[in-house]
This record gives structure tokens, C-alpha cells and sequence, in this order.
């Protein structure tokens, strides 16, 4: 007799399952579940998650399949129900009803709760894999602001400088600028050494090229016709970058020592502060923030240079950085000088930093996590950031105090512990034989695990992909890194900053033009716009400095020649000029050079005269009239004033 199929509804299918005697189900004893008619419309209601779209079942999740999912057809005689357990979960879009929603349903094997206790006296709940409600989304993950950068920002980035300039603006470079040219200065009292906006952006943009090209090479190399790059001799003279390098400070001397008293960073901190600020103005991140360390690596003298052995640059200056974990945007940062007399007592160091970096992101149901690793978390950290409106997941010492000693205890490989406290879970997974991994989250209510053969739990998945935030934009900072040999440690901090802007820069242009660019080309693209400028005024020429009036015409009398003779050749040993003209035999003594040895200037100033008597080689009578010189100054022979064989020879003749 064939049979025919028609649709139950879930109280028929149940009511049918419950007139199933032991012997025509396999399905174990009979539940003492009811769902009386009345709710069966609430239900049905739901948006339910067709078989086809569920995903793997979660170890410790219960799911309770629909009928047709069971393999339950319509009997012909209403009592021929049979059960195919085996069968597999048909492409079916009936609704499922998962233990999650139904708060009677326990779920199968789970150990009844138990209560452990810190030693610092932190109760803490044992907790089933995925038995813990859900419900939805808390605030703290909720992201109320939108990614990307401010509206201000991009309308006005337009280029790669203009990208730049939003992060090192015109008021840090003209503090650069001061500082350094004050510098030379007191070095030099009598120098005339000065430096324009434009010098220091085209120096900074040979620092750029630097890095994108040849690290290894020596700097003032790189101007070498055989082995260097015609971007730097084309860009700016060896001497000038000299001269630029020795003088650049970020501080004046002159109050340094009562702004070290209170600041040990202090000959680079309005410098630092400044970027940082423009950093935070600029961009608002994403949903999800790291925080970590990064060790810039430099030897040079100073008082809070750390050595960290797990790093691949031992020595170095370590800077707390946030940074964004999709675009590995640079938000907040501070370097590490040592023990700070602010913090409070009592108060992890690792707390203070966090709350710190994180100060311009909590509040304002702004719903942001931060992953951290065990040398920040804490139970107290991740409370104070509940109470602002931001989550934390992180790794964890299980030796912590406010952990239960349980958590030190090896148990199956793969296997999962969850504990709650409050708002917190943690998650205690052997990762090894003889190594568990814990992560304190107060993201997480419940903690499922997945189906292979690790079965990691989700806590461990999320730390994974959130923490590499840091690591990224440190790993990114080396690879085109500015940094060069220094002996001063605020120009090290100053490569780490050009370093970081240009990331910033990059993520900023790229978001504001839509542009696909890649990093290297986007710096050789910023170094060609820095320098634009510097060559512009390059190609202009060059303003002669103001005359003085020259003397009067001086109606002297004949004297007697300057030119002493000595010896009986007659050699000439005074060789100056005068105003007035002397014998030939004088005149000629000085072109012919037969002065004596003794004198160390003659060689020059046989040079000097004989240039001079080329220009006028008739000029022997009188002085020098002013027509002379006011010709010579007005013929702006550029080539013949930069070497200075004309106007320097006129004057010496004119107003010795």
C-alpha cells in the first residue's frame, strides 16, 4: 500500500512522539517536553535558519531538527512512525529549534555547575561549552560611529603631501625648523646658516627615498655618480644634508634642563604629542583596536634604552602603541621612560597603559573591544573597561590571583574550560600535552568550540585574527623604515615617527581618492611632492645681496710705490695694491711673481691680481672710478659672481 505524505505541524509531530512506545523508537526515553498550541504561533513566528545555511554544529550546542530533518513521513493509518536517525539533514527550510531558545531544554551531558574561588577570593562559575545564553549582541560590541576618516580630512587630502602634511603639519615642521636653525646658531654665532620649509622637506623626502631603496648603503653614498641615485644629487648638495643632519634639533637648549626635570622625553616630546594628536584627529578606527609594544631598534645614549630578548632587535626605545586591527592604522601611542610617579599605587602598569591609549575611544557608546596579551589583562582592567562602554579579550597568566587554581591543571588534549565571573569568561583550552592557553573576554557570553579535530574554541579563533594589529604596523614600519646611524636618540625617534606617517599617510590617501597604490610607490610619490618646492626656488635666479654706496673718487697724489724690492733681482715682497698707480717695473713685478718664498699668500694673490688685470688690463693710471664697479655688478654675470672672480676682484681693488 502506498503511502502518502502530508506536512505536521511541531505540536503534531511532538504529540506523535510522545505516543511512540520503546520498542518503535531508537531515539532513547520519551522527553517530558510539552509546547501547548498556544505557543506554537510564537515560534513559527521566529526567523528561523533553513537545514541548508546552519553551520557545523558546535560541540556542546543541542539542535532539535524538524520532522522531515528526523525522517518522519506522514503514516497512512496515523501510527506507522518510524525513526531514521542516521538519515542526513535533507535541503529543507523548515525551522529548527535550537537549545538556545528554549530555556527548559538542558543540554545533554552537561556537568552540573560548580563554584571555584581565586586566590584573591574571585568566585568564578564552571560553565558547559556553548551552554551559556546568548541573546543579543551586547552594547559594548555594538560600533556606533562609522570607520575611516573624518569628514574634515577628506575633503582636503588631495595628494600624497597633502596627506602627509595632515599628520606632520606646517606647525611641527616650523618648530623643526626653528629649533634646528637656533641650534647652528649657538653653535656658530658668526655662521649666517639658515633653513627653509622647503630645504627640510626635500631632506625628508631623501630620507624617504632612502628607505625605499637601498637601506644597506651608507647615506652620503647615495650621491655618488657610480653607486648612488640621481634623485639625490639632483635634489639637494651632500654639504647642505650635512649641515641639516648636524644641526636638526626638535627643542631649544636654552630651557632643556627644567623641562627635563619634569619630562625625560622632553627633547622630542612637543614633536611626539603633536603627531599623536593629529593621528587620533584624523581617523576613527574600526570595531576592533590592539594594543602592544614595539621596540624601535637603536643603540644610541639614552637613560631609557630597554633590552628585550625576544625580539629580533635586542636594544632599542619601546613605545605602548594602539593600532587599528583592519588597517593597521597607527592611533595612539606613548613611549615607555621608565617608572612613571603619576600612576597610582596599586595600578598594573599594564592597566595604566591600556586605559591610557584607549582614552580617546572609550565613553560615548562608541562599542569597541581590545585584545591585549597576559601582560595587560586583568580582571580588573577588563571591569574598568566594561564600565566604559568597550570590551576586552586577552591571553592570561593562569599563576594570577585572581584566577582559580584549577586552571594550572593539565587535562585532555583539545579540550575546553569555560568559568564565568560576572560579565567575564574565561577560557581555558589545552592547547598541548603540558600546555594550557587561558583568555579572559568580557565579549563572549558563550564560548562554543568548533568541530575538528583541534576543536579550538571561539575565544582562541578570536584572539588569533584581533591580536596581530601591532605586529603588522611594526613588521610594515621596517620594511621601507627611514631609520638610519645616529648618535642621538630624539633623531632615532624622529625616523620612527616618519616611518609611522607615512603608513597613516598611505591608509589616508587611500581611503579619500579610492587609489589602489602600493606603499612603495605611494613614498616615492610623497618624496618627488616634498621636494617640489626646494627646486622650484632652485630654478629661480639667485638675488644679488645689497651694495653698500662705493667711496668717493679719491684725487690722491702720486706716491711712491708699495712694492718693496729686495735682492738684487728685484723681488717684489709687499704685493698690495694700491689706490693710485705705480711704475711699470712694480706692475709687472706682481704679474711675473718673483716675490719671495716667505711670504705663504702669494700664491693667492697672484691669482687675485692677474684675474684682475685681465678685466681691465689698461688700469694703471688712477683709481678705480665708481662707473667700474657699478658695471660690474650690473652685468649679473651669474656663472663668474657664484665663482667669485668678478666682483671680488673689482672690490679689492677698489676699496683697499
Amino acid at each position: 500500500m502506498k503511502r502518502t505524505r502530508e506536512t505536521l505541524s511541531v505540536a503534531q509531530a511532538l504529540a506523535l512522539f510522545h505516543e511512540l512506545n520503546e520498542g518503535e523508537s531508537d531515539g532513547g526515553e520519551l522527553s517530558d517536553f510539552n509546547l501547548d498550541s498556544s505557543d506554537e504561533d510564537d515560534y513559527l513566528d521566529k526567523d528561523w535558519e533553513p537545514a541548508a545555511q546552519r553551520s557545523e554544529t558546535t560541540a556542546g550546542t543541542a539542535v532539535f531538527p524538524s520532522v522531515q530533518d528526523l525522517g518522519c513521513g506522514e503514516p497512512s493509518n496515523g501510527k506507522d512512525v518510524t525513526t531514521r536517525a542516521s538519515t542526513p539533514v535533507r535541503n529543507s527550510a523548515r525551522p529548527t529549534v535550537r537549545a538556545e531558545e528554549l530555556e527548559s531544554v538542558e543540554v545533554e551531558d552537561a556537568p552540573a555547575p560548580v563554584t571555584l574561588q581565586g586566590k584573591d577570593g574571585t568566585v568564578w562559575t564552571t560553565l558547559h561549552p556553548g551552554g551559556r545564553q546568548t541573546g543579543r549582541q551586547q552594547s559594548q560590541n555594538v560600533l556606533k560611529e562609522a570607520a575611516g576618516p573624518v569628514a574634515e580630512v577628506r575633503h582636503s587630502i588631495k595628494d600624497a603631501e597633502s596627506a602627509f602634511l595632515a599628520l606632520l603639519d606646517l606647525n611641527l615642521l616650523c618648530r623643526i625648523r626653528d629649533c634646528s636653525v637656533a641650534e647652528a646658531h649657538r653653535v656658530d654665532p658668526d655662521a649666517a646658516w639658515e633653513l627653509s620649509l622647503a630645504e627640510l622637506k626635500a631632506f625628508i623626502a631623501l630620507l624617504y627615498v632612502r628607505g625605499a631603496y637601498n637601506k644597506s648603503l651608507e647615506m652620503e653614498s647615495l650621491w655618488s655618480e657610480e653607486w648612488g641615485l640621481p634623485f639625490f644629487r639632483s635634489t639637494m648638495a651632500r654639504n647642505k644634508y650635512r649641515e641639516i643632519m648636524r644641526y636638526l634639533r626638535f627643542d631649544l637648549k636654552e630651557d632643556r634642563q627644567a623641562r627635563l626635570s619634569l619630562d625625560r622625553f622632553a627633547l622630542v616630546s612637543d614633536v611626539w604629542k603633536g603627531f599623536v594628536a593629529n593621528c587620533v584627529r584624523c581617523y576613527k578606527p574600526g570595531p576592533n583596536i590592539t594594543v602592544d609594544e614595539q621596540l624601535f631598534p637603536s643603540k644610541t645614549r639614552c637613560p631609557f634604552t630597554q633590552y628585550m630578548a625576544n625580539k629580533p632587535d635586542k636594544f632599542g626605545i619601546k613605545f605602548w602603541i594602539a593600532a587599528d586591527v583592519d588597517t593597521k592604522y597607527f592611533l595612539h601611542g606613548s613611549p615607555y621612560l621608565g617608572k612613571d610617579p603619576s600612576r597610582p599605587v596599586g595600578q598594573r602598569l599594564g592597566e595604566s597603559v591600556v586605559m591610557s591609549l584607549m582614552e580617546p575611544y572609550l565613553d560615548k557608546g562608541q562599542g569597541r573591544n581590545v585584545t591585549v596579551d597576559n601582560f595587560f589583562t586583568s580582571l580588573s582592567l577588563a571591569k574598568r573597561l566594561l564600565g566604559r562602554n568597550t570590551s576586552l579579550v586577552g591571553t592570561m597568566n593562569a599563576s594570577r590571583r585572581e584566577l582559580p587554581p584549577s586552571v594550572q591543571n593539565n587535562e585532555e588534549l583539545y579540550s575546553t574550560r569555560v568559568f564565568a565571573h560576572d560579565r567575564a569568561t574565561l577560557t581555558v583550552y589545552q592547547a598541548k600535552r603540558k600546555k594550557t592557553v587561558s583568555v579572559l573576554s568580557t565579549m563572549h557570553q558563550a564560548v562554543s568550540t568548533r568541530s575538528d579535530l583541534k576543536k579550538k574554541p571561539e575565544t582562541i579563533t578570536y584572539y588569533n585574527v584581533s591580536k596581530v594589529g601591532v605586529d603588522c604596523l611594526d613588521q610594515m614600519t621596517r620594511k621601507y623604515t627611514v631609520k638610519g646611524a645616529t648618535r642621538r636618540w630624539p633623531v632615532a625617534v624622529f625616523y620612527n615617527i616618519l616611518d609611522l606617517a607615512a603608513i597613516n599617510a598611505w591608509i589616508l590617501f587611500r581611503q579619500c581618492t579610492g587609489s589602489s597604490i602600493s606603499r612603495r610607490d605611494f613614498i616615492l610619490e610623497l618624496a618627488k611632492q616634498l621636494r617640489e618646492d626646494y627646486l622650484s626656488s632652485k630654478s629661480k635666479p639667485a638675488q644679488l645681496p645689497p651694495l653698500s654706496p662705493p667711496h668717493p673718487e679719491v684725487q690722491a697724489k702720486r706716491r711712491q710705490c708699495q712694492c718693496k724690492l729686495q735682492g738684487p733681482t728685484g723681488a717684489c715682497t709687499s704685493h698690495m695694491p694700491s689706490y693710485a698707480c705705480v711704475t711699470t717695473q712694480c706692475t709687472s713685478m706682481c704679474q711675473t711673481g718673483t716675490r719671495t718664498a716667505s711670504d705663504p699668500t702669494s700664491d693667492k694673490l697672484q691669482q687675485k691680481v692677474g684675474k684682475f688685470n685681465r678685466i681691465h688690463p689698461t688700469t694703471c693710471s688712477s683709481a678705480l672710478p665708481q662707473s667700474t664697479y657699478k658695471n660690474a655688478h650690473e652685468s649679473n654675470d651669474m656663472q663668474r659672481y657664484e665663482r667669485g672672480e668678478l666682483l671680488y676682484d673689482v672690490y679689492i681693488h677698489a676699496y683697499r
